[in-house]
């Protein structure tokens, strides 16, 4: 799974649906987007296919996304039986907590290797007129319940939006109460997302140290992608950056993205990949869908160009649509 650059692509993110029961600004719309029928999201057995052909060229990451992922049945046995799979070293699943506690017991048990807990403000308020939904409680009782389970790593995914009221250091202390790390992701101008400033690295680092102490770069990978994290002083969890438009890091890229239809995408910001649901459904053996994977990767462009104005292919769906 070497691609053009040179880059060794082990890392999947696979969406299993793009129904969501929040409807955050800057991914859908109030109403939300048009739900795809059942019969056109791949199914479990056609996820798991998939994932052995990948791992069998080298893939040995998975993240399970959405939309929100466990608004869809029986996630944890995708989780269980992913992790079976000869070569996957990990399975974890991104979040926004608010079915956590219903579920987080049984993906303990399925053997899940992290959690990413999406959470953009502490202030209820606030959270209401982000995500269009009254439901920062459930977010919160969702955070204490993987925290039951000390053995499967907890971070928490905030995206910094140019909000004034948006506290980003009152995320931040997240790290000094609980035993977690916090990342800040900066806002991708794709989809509705595109309303919207994003807060540079550099400018958070600020906020950091004023409010915490000294900020040390920490040479410890703590993820499965290309974020990087900090050591601050009074606080226990790492503060971490995924920051693809002010420190593009497209060089460093290891990552492809399936959508929940079987869209397999190279690149976040353009349209091109392969339609891997067609070859499914039609009869393809292992050996033309391996093709196909290989095709994608090969074609992986050498990075984003976010701050182009005009793009050839531009991805065209909101956040939901591809897989957060």
């Amino acid at each position: 799974m070497i691609d053009q650059c040179g880059r060794n692509i082990d890392y999947v993110r696979i969406s299993v649906t793009d129904r969501c029961n929040l409807r955050c600004v800057y991914c859908m719309p109030e109403d939300g987007v048009k739900s795809t029928p059942h019969e056109d999201i791949l199914r479990y057995d056609e996820i798991l296919r998939v994932c052995r052909i990948m791992a069998g060229l080298g893939i040995s990451k998975i993240k399970l996304t959405g939309g929100e992922p466990l608004v869809r049945k029986n996630v944890p046995y995708l989780v269980h039986e992913l992790k079976q799979i000869s070569g996957i070293e990990k399975v974890t699943l991104t979040t926004n907590g608010i079915l956590l506690t219903e579920y987080m017991e049984d993906l303990h048990a399925a053997g899940i290797s992290g959690i990413n807990i999406s959470l953009d403000t502490m202030d209820p308020v606030l959270f209401r007129e982000i995500t269009r939904r009254d439901m920062l409680d459930q977010v919160t009782c969702g955070i204490k319940a993987a925290m039951q389970y000390r053995d499967v790593p907890l971070k928490i995914n905030c995206v910094p939006m140019g909000m004034e009221r948006q506290d980003l250091m009152e995320i931040a202390a997240l790290a000094r109460d609980y035993p977690v790390h916090v990342r800040f992701i900066e806002m991708m101008p794709i989809g509705f997302g595109k309303k919207f400033t994003f807060v540079g690295e550099d400018e958070i680092v600020g906020q950091l140290r004023e409010a915490f102490g000294e900020v040390t770069p920490c040479p410890e990978k703590l993820g499965n992608g290309p974020g990087h994290y900090y050591t601050v002083d009074r606080l226990t969890g790492k503060i971490g950056f995924i920051s693809a438009i002010s420190h593009k890091f497209c060089n460093e890229c290891n990552r492809i993205r399936m959508t929940s239809q079987g869209f397999l995408k190279s690149c976040l910001q353009y349209e091109a990949g392969r339609d891997l649901r067609a070859l499914l459904r039609t009869g393809a053996d292992d050996r033309e869908i391996e093709a196909a994977v290989r095709d994608a990767i090969l074609r992986k462009p050498t990075g984003h160009e976010f701050l182009t104005e005009q793009i050839a292919e531009e991805e065209s769906h909101c956040m939901a649509q591809i897989g957060g």
